[in-house]
């Protein structure tokens, strides 16, 4: 199986078309753009698995797949799948779970509320139970640990 930066590089092509909106959004929401870009290649490798948009038998949106079910996230999706208004919108979310989890875990250190922010986006602040088990529910066992493995590949990038 291909590393996590491997998978990385290999949606970087894809990827170029939106660093721009990549960066004014992390800008805006004072997050490393490079961990967008992570997000956006686990998600959605760019935009290439999405159908019109849609991913995970339509119950995610966007690059960033926001959940839109009523027992997930049931998020309304915001723009067209591929706009800065949909990077807003999932940032946002991001944004929202780290600070839930910097709230439920006060002695994480911030790189540990950062992993569990990232985990809590793919699965719910309900789900961390643990640091040493951040990624247990995650979907693939490793979220957390492969969007901040991209997020390096992207960073040494220019993200």
């Amino acid at each position: 199986m291909p590393s996590y930066q491997t998978l990385a590089q290999d949606d970087s092509g894809r990827m170029e078309k939106y660093k721009p909106m990549i960066k004014r959004v992390g800008g805006g929401h004072q997050i490393e753009p490079s961990l967008i870009a992570a997000i956006i290649s686990r998600e959605s490798a760019a935009g290439y698995t999405l159908d019109v948009g849609w991913g995970d038998n339509r119950k995610a949106w966007g690059l960033m797949q926001v959940d839109v079910t009523p027992n997930g996230g049931n998020h309304t999706p915001r723009g067209n799948w591929d706009s800065e208004e949909h990077l807003n919108q999932a940032t946002g979310i991001l944004v929202y779970f780290i600070g839930r989890i910097s709230t439920k875990f006060p002695s994480w250190s911030r790189a540990q509320k950062l992993r569990g922010g990232i985990a809590a986006y793919n699965m719910g602040d309900g789900n961390v139970h643990s640091y040493d088990g951040v990624d247990a529910n995650t979907h693939g066992g490793d979220y957390s640990k492969d969007v901040l493995a991209r997020a390096q590949w992207y960073k040494n990038n220019g993200y």
